[in-house]
């Protein structure tokens, strides 16, 4: 703790904005622009838990009807991989035609 503190000193000391560091931080919090975080859940997130929540369905719709383990495995895995893909195609249509709207 004592190391990070004297550490932040010298490198506050040595910045050529250390007068004005609170400002900008200040300037920085204040933007006026929406939030990104639903943004970020659609685009990042909602592939990845299509994926998992694809890859168990299938998995588990397919070990009933396949033998082989590593069949249903790989099979699951390209369906549910063909799952996620058409998310992100149906996620980059929709973002299309609302920054067209716009």
């Amino acid at each position: 703790m004592v190391t990070k503190t004297m550490f932040q000193q010298k490198f506050c000391q040595e910045c050529n904005q250390n007068r004005n560091c609170k400002e900008i931080y200040q300037q920085l919090g204040n933007t006026k622009n929406p939030s990104v975080v639903f943004k970020v859940v659609v685009a990042f997130l909602l592939p990845m838990v299509v994926f998992i929540a694809a890859l168990a369905i299938f998995k588990a719709i397919l070990a009933g009807t396949i033998d082989s383990k590593e069949a249903q495995t790989a099979l699951s895995f390209l369906l549910a991989l063909s799952m996620a893909f058409a998310v992100v195609l149906v996620i980059k249509a929709i973002n299309k035609k609302l920054s067209k709207n716009k």
